[in-house]
This record gives structure tokens, C-alpha cells and sequence, in this order.
């Protein structure tokens, strides 16, 4: 009996890891080879790859698909239909399954609705991508990212509400947490206080 709940309509292919307590909803693909950490929470209509790796209490939204090379680690939040690449000029014609690129994305991030990461990129740790966004290049730790092409518009702190650094400092008013701004880049100094 697994320790974790698959919707029946789902399929649940041999060889794929799943943690306890992970929920698998409606009409999913988990294949071989996949690894789905505990706590997880997949909507409907989600595949997940072989090859692709979920850490744990990665939340993912209705319709994602989760293509081999794709790394999630702990925390994650994927929005309703946002997309994963894992070939940078795909042909119909033509198999790179030899050339696809990894893309990691670290502790904390979340990903809007539709957005869209091309692969080969590191979105870091804390990073907030809106809606909508396409994402071609690595995004630093705590950015708030907004667009076509994706371009840094300011910062969110690890709760999840935006920060607005003054002379290269910054506090959460709903966490306390508090950030150093210097070299483009975002900080944190102090932990917020217990979040959730």
C-alpha cells in the first residue's frame, strides 16, 4: 500500500519515486525514473518526467508539465499552466533527447501562471517569476521577475511580499525579516520569524 494518494484517473508507471504524503490529483503522468519528494501537492493534468526531480512540499499547479533535466527543489510553488523547455531549438525532425539542458530551480521560488523558463537556467533561491513571464536567464536569489523577456522590476522577501530596499538595506514588515542589497544582488542578514 504506498504512503501517498494517486487520484485513480492517474498513472503511476513503475520505476518513478514518490514521498509520503505526496497528493497525485486528477489525470496525471508520473513516469519512470521521476523522483517526487514527500509532501508534494500535484494538481490536475501534471506529468512528471523521467529524470525530472521534485524535492519536498514542491506545490504544482493544474496542467505543468515537468520535462526530464527539470529540478525542483523544497518549497517550490508552480502556477497553473507554466512551462518547462528542455531543448533550446527543437525540430520534429531532428532528436536531441542527447542535448537537453538542465534548469534548477532553487528552495522557495515561485513561478505565476503561464510563465515561461526556458532551459538551462537557475532561477535562485526565494525568486518570485509573475505571471506571464518568459525567463531566459538565471535569476538571482529573492528577484521579482516580470515580463517578455523577463527583467528584474525588485525584490520579495522569503514570505513572499515584496521589499523595498533603501540605502542597501531592507526589513519585511510582515516577517521581519531583514535583507543587505549590494553588487545587483539581495541578501538576507536576519531569518523572518516563524513563517506558516
Amino acid at each position: 500500500m504506498p504512503d501517498y494518494f494517486a487520484h485513480e484517473s492517474s498513472y503511476i508507471d513503475d520505476g518513478a519515486a514518490i514521498g509520503t504524503g505526496t497528493r497525485i490529483w486528477h489525470f496525471c503522468h508520473i513516469m519512470p525514473g521521476a523522483v517526487i519528494g514527500e509532501r508534494c501537492n500535484l494538481g490536475q493534468n501534471v506529468v512528471v518526467m523521467g529524470g525530472a526531480r521534485l524535492g519536498n512540499n514542491v506545490k504544482v499547479q493544474n496542467n505543468v508539465s515537468i520535462y526530464e533535466g527539470v529540478v525542483l527543489e523544497d518549497d517550490v510553488f508552480c502556477g497553473p499552466s507554466c512551462v518547462f523547455t528542455n531543448v533550446v531549438n527543437p525540430r520534429s525532425h531532428v532528436s536531441r533527447k542527447s542535448e537537453y539542458q538542465r534548469t534548477l530551480i532553487r528552495r522557495g521560488t515561485s513561478i505565476g501562471a503561464n510563465a515561461t523558463i526556458l532551459c538551462g537556467v537557475t532561477l535562485g533561491e526565494y525568486s518570485f517569476i509573475g505571471a506571464g513571464a518568459v525567463v531566459r536567464s538565471d535569476v538571482p536569489p529573492f528577484a521579482l521577475m516580470v515580463g517578455v523577456p523577463a527583467r528584474r522590476v525588485g525584490w520579495m522577501c522569503q514570505c513572499g511580499i515584496r521589499i523595498q530596499p533603501r540605502e542597501g538595506r531592507a526589513a519585511c514588515a510582515a516577517c521581519g525579516a531583514s535583507y543587505r542589497e549590494a553588487d545587483g544582488l539581495l541578501r538576507q542578514i536576519d531569518p523572518p520569524r516563524q513563517l506558516g
